[in-house]
């Protein structure tokens, strides 16, 4: 791969992690001691590997996670399913993203290592061998696992040549009438160079003899499998069994009607991963949304990262594609199944059948408003915490709609980070600046793979008069944060809704997350300089409440750590629970090990990522880590520090890594109300670290091992029972009343 022209290498630094480089010919010896200051001075790199674990070799361990639950059999059959094609999808985004970035930095040749002390050409080697065996092990888990449960639910997958003539008549009907007309063979010769076939699509390669001719040599062709068309389809039912045919092996039986009079030796199926990261210099654009749609355009067609085909790919076709799309052979993944088992996504979504599913959700609805008059009255009274997706979104989106309408409402303001393809609320922002009121939104255009979404809203808002801000130069806004500005009886008053997660409605169904919303003078104020510094570049205030990166987040967590070492030493309460979706600052990590050192019990549940080697003597005895895998992806991000027995509980947008940390505007709020915090203690926090069903234990080599259900304990599923709690008009933890009770009245600030 090549470095584009005028897009500095520094990009690939954008990991989160700390990696440190230089030129290659670099005249600077290879540092021996422990300066680097994002791992910090205590660490010497001959320890590294024992005190870090590798950021790519954990998320591997990730997604091995998520590829368990396709294989535990407890799970209903299609959930597994969706499992495995969830596994897949995971693995191809890694593969775009993390992958790509890795390769480039070795082609570079640029020297540096990870924090884990892990060079580039080392990191690569180890995630192609991880890599390759979860490959193996995704396809088994289909060939061997899921189809044969499947066939016997009736559900049942053939190749062409097993269907009866019946179905196989209608297989011809659907090539002719749906599928033939859209396909084109594109030969591969010297007077047809080799096409540019796009990102993740799924191809056919044929070998082809003309008999006419004594040259024996095969000749080469493609034929890309639509993106149109459903990848699996299902043919007229046999024995009431539901039969499925994937689309590809219907091309693959119907090639000789794409090459007539040719003779057609060898198929096989096969796709290409691409570099899908995006190289926007932001100090040097004039117009950053031209610039990311020129890139989204060059996304589809990015360098090659890795080959996927048949197990029996014919090696002159392997040898072709290795050497046209500049690869190793270390970077060809064969499939002993479907290439790109993601496709089997489309079953889970287009089979009705309830028994082989999750039972659905219903996410409680607590609140319902009749006017904006009455929902601005609550929020006067008490804040109101939000369990997404147990407790339900539109609530949220309540609070924005009746803001858009309410007449004394003057302003909204709103960051969007993914917003979806769909919006409610979004569409309530373009109303309320048609009815002339004062509405800012901060739209995020580097969101990752929702860019065109975000720059389709940044449109529509822009033409309805909303002020529509790209946020800060050289900075993602990962925020949540909406503020509303109301007229009242005694003046202005601002109300605010803070979150863990997107406003998304279609996430707010699939992950778990927490919002709060305040009408807390002092919160409201903060939260109005927070947007005032993204939008109008001011310098950022000290503030008392609010923990905004890259400004004051990562020291004050230090500090905290710091705190509770204090607080051990000095005999008092001294403890940190926290929830994450990835822990990776290496200076972080290094303060818990430190509060570790000192005897400072640690929990964490951490549902990715997680570079921290627990239980390790001497180092990291005290801190315990779980992760969960299970049906909604665990998204919220909570801190609690004991602080000598009065805990400071934050909801946070960050996760502790270096991006969220030093290159992301994130904002981090405490919960301030004693019954509330101790929901999110109970509810949040301590069912996630209690869970004995769908947790696992992170080992100090990064692997993990369920959690056993102990002798004394019963079996605690903490999603199962959220849902389970979700059903009552109370909310887990103390009987606490999901309604803030008439007369319970905001505590003033001391």
């Amino acid at each position: 791969m090549t470095e584009q022209p005028g897009i500095p290498i520094r990009r690939l630094l954008e990991d989160g992690f700390g990696r440190q480089f230089r030129e290659p010919d670099a005249a600077a010896p290879e540092s021996t001691g422990g300066s680097n200051p994002a791992i910090g001075p205590t660490l010497e790199i001959g320890s590294r590997q024992e005190t870090f674990v590798n950021r790519e070799l954990s998320w591997l361990q990730f997604n091995r996670r998520v590829l368990e639950e396709a294989r535990d059999g407890t799970n209903p059959l299609l959930e597994r399913v969706k499992f495995l094609a969830i596994a897949s999808t995971n693995l191809d985004e890694f593969f775009e993203i993390r992958v790509a970035g890795i390769m480039e930095l070795v082609e570079a040749g640029l020297h540096g290592e990870n924090p884990d002390g892990l060079k580039p050409q080392e990191e690569l080697d180890r995630i192609r061998t991880d890599a390759r065996a979860f490959t193996a092990e995704m396809h088994a888990t289909w060939r061997d696992d899921l189809l044969p449960k499947l066939q016997k639910e009736g559900i049942d997958f053939r190749q062409i040549h097993e269907l009866t003539n019946k179905q196989k008549k209608w297989i011809d009907k659907l090539f002719k009438a749906e599928i033939y007309p859209i396909l084109t063979p594109l030969a591969v010769d010297p007077a047809h160079p080799f096409p540019v076939l796009l990102n993740k699509s799924l191809n056919v390669a044929v070998l082809l003899l003309d008999p006419r001719h004594s040259r024996r040599t095969p000749r080469m062709a493609v034929v890309q499998v639509p993106r149109t068309l459903p990848r699996i389809q299902r043919v007229p039912e046999l024995d009431g069994e539901s039969t499925h045919v994937f689309t590809a092996e219907i091309v693959r039986d119907n090639l000789k009607e794409l090459f007539p009079g040719l003779d057609v030796v060898h198929a096989t199926t096969f796709r290409v991963t691409r570099d899908s990261n995006i190289d926007v210099d932001e100090f040097q654009s004039t117009d950053l949304m031209s610039s990311i749609e020129k890139e989204l355009v060059k996304r589809r067609r990015g360098e090659p990262v890795r080959l996927e085909i048949d197990q029996d790919a014919h090696p002159d076709i392997v040898d072709r594609f290795v050497k046209a799309f500049t690869l190793e052979l270390d970077d060809v993944y064969y499939c002993d199944g479907p290439v790109n088992l993601g496709r089997i996504m489309e079953l889970y979504n287009r089979l009705e059948l309830p028994l082989l599913k999750d039972k659905p959700a219903k996410p409680r609805r607590v609140w319902r408003w009749g006017s904006a008059g009455e929902m601005f009255g609550d929020l006067r009274e008490a804040d109101i915490l939000l369990h997404h997706p147990y407790d339900s979104f539109s609530t949220v989106e309540d609070f924005v709609r009746f803001a858009a309408h309410d007449p004394q409402v003057m302003a909204i303001k709103q960051t969007i980070y993914r917003a979806g393809s769909k919006s409610p609320m979004v569409d309530a922002l373009i109303e309320a600046a048609q009815q002339r009121k004062q509405v800012t939104a901060i739209v995020e255009l580097k969101a990752r793979f929702d860019e065109e979404a975000n720059i389709l809203w940044a449109r529509r808002m822009e033409k309805a008069g909303v002020h529509v801000v790209y946020g800060i130069v050289g900075l993602k806004t990962h925020a949540k944060c909406t503020l509303v500005v109301r007229r009242e009886d005694d003046g202005f008053r601002r109300y605010c809704h803070l979150g863990t997660g997107n406003y998304n409605p279609t996430t707010a169904r699939l992950y778990t997350d927490v919002g709060l919303l305040t009408a807390n003078a002092e919160i409201g104020e903060e939260v109005a300089e927070t947007f005032n510094m993204i939008t109008g570049h001011t310098r950022v205030p000290v503030m008392e409440y609010l923990l905004v990166a890259p400004f004051a987040l990562r020291d004050k967590v230090l500090a905290l750590i710091r705190a509770e070492i204090a607080n051990k030493k000095a005999g008092k309460k001294a403890s940190i629970r926290a929830k994450l979706n990835n822990l990776a600052d290496p200076a972080v990590i290094t303060a818990l090990y430190d509060a570790s050192q000192a005897g400072v019990e640690i929990q964490l549940c951490i549902r990715s990522v997680c570079c921290l080697r627990p239980g390790v003597k001497g180092l990291s005895e005290n801190i315990t880590v779980v992760t969960i895998v299970d049906r909604f992806l665990e998204h919220s991000r909570v801190f609690c520090f004991e602080n000598g027995g009065n805990p400071l509980v934050y909801l946070s947008s960050a996760d502790w890594m270096i991006r969220n940390l030093d290159r992301r505007v994130e904002v981090a709020f405490p919960v301030l109300d004693p019954e509330i915090k101790q929901r999110v203690l109970d509810e949040v926090l301590d069912l996630s670290l209690r869970d004995n069903q769908k947790a696992r234990r992170v080992l100090h080599d990064g692997t993990f091992e369920r959690v056993e259900v102990a002798a004394n304990d019963r079996p605690v599923r903490s999603q199962l029972a959220l849902l389970d709690k979700s059903k009552s008009p109370v909310i887990p933890g103390e009987g606490t009343s999901s309604r803030p009770a008439k007369g319970r009245k905001r505590k003033k600030k001391n």
